[in-house]
C-alpha cells in the first residue's frame, strides 16, 4: 500500500519471572509498527541472552525460543527498516560487551548525522556489524569514561541529536530515554510489581499491564532492583512530538502523547466534514487506518456510513502478478469493494493520507468499477508534502504527489470528482496537543531540527 512505512516497536518490562515471554506479547501489539524483523534480549542478573531473526513476531519468537531467553528483565524489537539494509545483522536489540560490562539497546527514531559519526569512529578503528545509526550509539558508550554503563549511557546522549526513544538492558538495570523533543513516542506502565515501558500503550493491554504515564522528552528512566529513578539530564528543547503518529501510524486503541487516538481520528473526520462537505449517499473508509475518521464525518455530516471495502489481513509476499495486466492487481490482492453497497451510489472515501497517489488512483478506479456514479475522496490530514528525517520511512519528496501537483493536479490524477484535505489548523486542533509542541514537518517543511546535509530543510 502506498503509505508511509512505520518506524518501529519497542518494549522492555523489569522485575518478572516471564519477561521473555510477556516482551514477545508486547511486540506482538506492536507489529504494525513493524514486519521486516523483531528480536529480543533478557537478562538473568549476571548475563544477556539474545535473539534475532527476520520475521514476523508470531513466526519466530515461538515457544522454544523464549525458554532460551532466562531471566526476570527483557527488551524488545520490532523492525521495518528506515536507515540500513534489511538483513539479519540490522535487526535489534544490538549487543556488546565493553568496558562497561554487557549493554543492549533497541531504538525507534532516527540518527540524522550518525553517517558522519560512524566515518570518524571507523578511522579510529571501529568495527561495526551493521548499516543501522543505532550502532554508533554503542561504539560511543563503549568509548566513554565514566563509571558505569548507565553514566556512559548518559554521557553519549548529551551529544546525540535526533529523534530517538531507546531501551538499554544491562545485567542489572533498563534504562529508558526519550529524546528531549519528543519526537518518538514512550509510555511508562506497571505490571504487577514490574516496571515496563513501550511505544505504545496497547501493548499493556495485552499483558494486563497499568499504564502510569507517558516518559517525558529528555527523560531518563534507570529501572534497577532498587526501584524506578526519573533522570533529566539533557538540554531543554522545544518539544517536537510527531503528529503523524495520531494520523497513522499508531493503533486507535493507543494513548499517545496524552491523548487517546480514537478520539482525535474521529474528531479529524468530523471536521474534515465541516471543511469539505459533499452531497453523497454512503461514506466508505479506505481500511484499516480510514475508519475512525470515516466515522466521524459520516456523524457530522449525517451521511450514512458503510464498510463497503473489505481487506484481505492474510496478504503474504509471494505472489506474481500476471503477465496479462489486470488493473488494480497490486491493491485488489489486499482491498475488495462490495458491490451492493457502491453500485447506483454517490461515494466519499475516506483515508488518512495520500503519499505517491498510486494507490489512491486505483482504489477509485475500483470503486467506480463497481458501480459508484460519483467518487469523492476526503484526507484527514493536510497534504503531504515532505520527507521525515526522524524515523519514518518516506519517498524523496519528488515522489510525493503533493509536492508536485495542486490539490486539483492531484484530484484529476486519481480520478475522484472532488478531493478535499484536513487543514492543518483543523488538523492540530482535533489532535488537541499544542501547534507549538508538534513536528508538522511532512507538511509544512518547517523541521524542527538541522539535518544531516547541514540545512533545516
Amino acid at each position: 500500500m502506498d503509505k508511509f512505512k512505520e518506524e518501529c516497536g519497542i518494549f522492555g518490562i523489569f522485575g518478572h519471572p516471564e519477561a521473555s515471554t510477556l516482551t514477545q506479547l508486547g511486540l506482538f501489539a506492536l507489529q504494525h509498527r513493524g514486519q521486516e524483523a523483531c528480536g529480543i534480549v533478557s537478562s538473568d542478573g549476571r548475563d544477556l541472552h539474545q535473539f534475532r531473526s527476520q520475521g514476523l513476531v508470531a513466526d519466530v519468537l515461538g515457544e522454544e525460543i523464549l525458554r532460551r531467553l532466562v531471566g526476570s528483565a527483557a527488551i524488545g524489537h520490532t523492525r521495518y527498516s528506515t536507515t540500513g539494509r534489511n538483513t539479519i545483522k540490522e535487526v535489534q536489540p544490538f549487543s556488546a560487551t565493553c568496558q562497561h560490562g554487557d549493554i543492549a539497546v533497541c531504538h525507534n527514531g532516527n540518527l540524522p548525522f550518525a553517517e558522519a559519526r560512524r566515518r570518524e569512529l571507523e578511522l579510529e578503528g571501529a568495527i561495526f556489524s551493521s548499516t543501522s545509526d543505532t550502532e554508533t550509539i554503542l561504539h560511543g558508550i563503549a568509548r566513554t569514561r565514566a563509571d558505569n554503563a548507565i553514566d556512559a549511557i548518559e554521557k553519549v546522549l548529551k551529544e546525540t541529536e535526533g529523534a530517538y526513544s531507546l531501551l538499554f538492558l544491562t545485567p542489572e538495570a533498563l534504562v529508558a530515554v526519550r529524546d528531549p523533543r519528543g519526537f518518538r513516542p514512550l509510555v511508562l506502565g506497571k505490571q504487577g510489581e514490574s516496571w515496563c515501558v513501550a511505544s505504545e500503550t496497547c501493548a499493556f493491554d495485552l499483558i494486563d499491564a497499568e499504564y502510569v504515564r507517558e516518559v517525558e522528552p529528555g527523560e531518563m528512566l534507570v529501572i534497577d532492583e532498587n526501584g524506578i529513578e526519573s533522570r533529566f539530564p539533557f538540554e531543554k528543547k522545544q518539544h517536537a512530538v510527531c503528529t503523524f503518529e495520531h494520523v497513522y501510524f499508531s493503533r486507535p486503541d493507543s494513548t499517545i502523547f496524552g491523548r487517546s487516538v480514537n478520539e482525535s481520528r474521529h474528531k479529524m473526520g468530523k471536521q474534515l466534514a465541516v471543511e469539505h462537505p459533499v452531497d453523497a449517499d454512503i461514506i466508505v473508509p479506505v481500511p484499516d487506518s480510514g475508519v475512525a475518521a470515516a466515522i466521524g464525518y459520516a456523524a457530522e455530516s449525517g451521511i450514512n456510513f458503510r464498510q463497503a471495502i473489505i481487506r484481505n489481513h492474510y496478504v503474504g509476499r509471494t505472489f506474481i502478478e500476471p503477465s496479462q495486466s489486470i488493473r488494480s492487481f497490486g491493491v485488489r490482492l489486499k482491498l475488495n469493494p462490495i458491490k451492493d453497497l457502491i453500485n447506483g451510489r454517490r461515494v466519499v472515501l475516506v483515508d488518512d493520507s495520500i503519499v505517491r497517489g498510486t494507490t489512491s488512483k486505483k482504489i477509485v478506479q475500483m470503486v467506480r468499477e463497481a458501480g459508484a456514479t460519483e467518487v469523492h475522496m476526503r484526507i484527514s490530514c493536510p497534504p503531504t508534502a515532505h520527507s521525515c528525517y526522524y524515523g519514518v520511512d518516506t519517498p524523496h519528496r519528488n515522489d510525493l504527489i503533493a509536492s508536485r501537483m495542486t490539490t486539483d493536479e492531484v484530484r484529476e490524477y486519481i480520478g475522484a470528482d472532488s478531493l478535499g484535505y484536513l487543514s492543518l489548523e483543523g488538523m492540530l486542533e482535533a489532535i488537541n496537543i499544542g501547534s507549538e509542541s508538534s513536528c508538522t514537518a511532512c507538511w509544512t517543511g518547517k523541521y524542527p531540527t538541522l539535518i544531516a546535509n547541514g540545512k533545516a530543510a
